[in-house]
């Protein structure tokens, strides 16, 4: 399984170019030789404090290595400088609700049927790069099919090694569901059916199962499936799932080994028992009512509620290949998105960055966000700090600060003025790495 994975993933590096030369012709470091650190000054001309939204003028940041050394002063003689003049400067942006394996153009419910996980994997590293193209320096996945076996997770350890470049990814496992579910892969006629799958689970001994299978695989985050969903033909996304003792059970079990627990959760009784029984953050929440967005910002549980995608889905579902039952719910549902998103910032509930859909258009939710009622600032809080601290990232990213990674970005124009700009990314440095630029080289 594993050596299927990681032979797509190399096969697909090798193809398309993205190890870098320069870091795979490196020379072997001599043993007691202390190497030295690579240096960088970034001259900002507009720089984003995204915890207060002041915009400060021709700054420097310094970079060593993969982390910011400083930030303001002079340029230090002798050390090359990247002129971000014209430009405002951000952190690297984290969308906390991606699906980075297979192929998002297709949308058909039996997709993980016709794709290996190879075919997976390498759909993957192309999606990274477009993350990252796009200044996403983090990204979590939000679960995989079982067909295929951890690539992201796979994925996740071979962009950590340098063997792929993308952004840093915390991985959720499998799609946990109840047999029939949201996340049950099996669509088949009762006469065709598959073998049972591992992330099936109809008591809390089976959830208590399924939570450590994904764990001993290397999931950083469970995924349950706390209420029907939309993209399948089989389940009401009304309708809650998992019970509250269930949903418990898996969250009792992630805390006990460092890990979190992520639920979509579509339907309003469902998000309310997913609250109560401790998950950390909600995935979707498009029929929250008061009562639970009252509840989720007293137990400080995040939102991220993948605006967008519901968005354009009615529009484009059907020619990228999903079931009409499908595309039905997709157009019942959108009409809810807004009056429980207007909930969840009545109640000042922590909102994190989330796409769930095509990387192509990760840069949209931003628009979309803004449309639903948060600020341009908030906005790119949610991508920020927002999506640091949900991922337990806080220590080294989400803000341009001396000792966090050098996950910077530039844009052209001003991103409080006008949020589209946020699409037009033009420069991005991971870990100290540009990765992207469309200036000339630094001097």
């Amino acid at each position: 399984m594993d050596r299927l994975v990681r032979s797509a993933l190399v096969f697909a590096v090798l193809a398309v170019g993205l190890v870098p030369t320069a870091r795979a012709q490196q020379p072997t470091p001599v043993p007691g030789k202390q190497q030295e650190v690579k240096k960088v000054a970034i001259k900002a001309g507009r720089l984003l404090d995204v915890r207060t939204g002041k915009v400060a003028t021709d700054v420097v940041v310094l970079v060593e290595g993969d982390r910011i050394a400083s930030v303001g002063g002079a340029v230090p003689a002798g050390v090359p400088v990247i002129d971000l003049s014209g430009l405002t400067v951000l952190p690297g942006l984290i969308d906390a609700h991606d699906h980075i394996l297979g192929n998002p153009k297709d949308w058909s419910s039996t997709a993980w049927l016709r794709a290996s996980a190879p075919e997976a994997a390498i759909w993957g590293v192309r999606n990274v790069q477009v993350l990252l193209d796009h200044g996403f320096t983090g990204v979590r996945d939000a679960c995989e099919a079982v067909g295929s076996e951890y690539g992201q997770v796979a994925l996740r350890n071979s962009i950590q090694k340098g063997l792929v470049r993308g952004p840093r990814i915390a991985a959720a496992g499998t799609c946990i569901s109840l047999t029939g579910g949201h996340g049950d892969e099996d669509v088949l006629a009762p006469g065709q059916a598959l073998p049972r799958q591992p992330n099936i689970a109809d008591t809390v001994d089976q959830i208590s199962v399924a939570a450590r299978y994904d764990i001993k695989y290397g999931a950083d985050w469970v995924k349950l499936m706390a209420t029907g969903g939309v993209m399948d033909p089989i389940s009401d996304f009304r309708v809650q799932e998992f019970s509250e003792e269930q949903m418990a059970r898996a969250v009792e079990v992630a805390h006990r080994a460092g890990k979190r627990v992520m639920a979509h959760a579509e339907g309003t009784e469902g998000i309310k028992a997913a609250v109560r029984a401790g998950v950390d953050s909600i995935e979707h929440g498009t029929v929250l009512d008061n009562e639970g967005a009252e509840l989720m910002a007293k137990r400080g549980t995040w939102l991220v509620p993948t605006l967008y995608t519901f968005q354009r889905s009615p529009s484009v579902a059907a020619s990228l290949g999903a079931d009409p039952v499908s595309v039905e719910k997709m157009k019942a549902i959108l009409p809810m998105q807004k009056a429980a998103f207007e909930a969840a910032l009545k109640h000042h509930v922590k909102i994190a960055y989330g796409l769930d859909d095509d990387p192509d258009y990760v840069s949209k939710e931003f628009d979309a966000l803004v449309r639903g009622g948060l600020s341009p600032l908030g906005a790119i809080q949610a991508a920020t700090i927002n999506g640091a601290e949900l991922l337990g990232w806080t220590k080294d990213a989400g803000t341009i600060e001396a000792g966090k990674f050098a996950d910077i970005v530039a844009v052209s124009g001003d991103p409080l003025a006008d949020i589209s700009v946020m699409e037009r990314v033009v420069f991005v440095m991971k870990g100290g790495e540009v990765v992207k630029s469309d200036l000339a080289r630094p001097r």
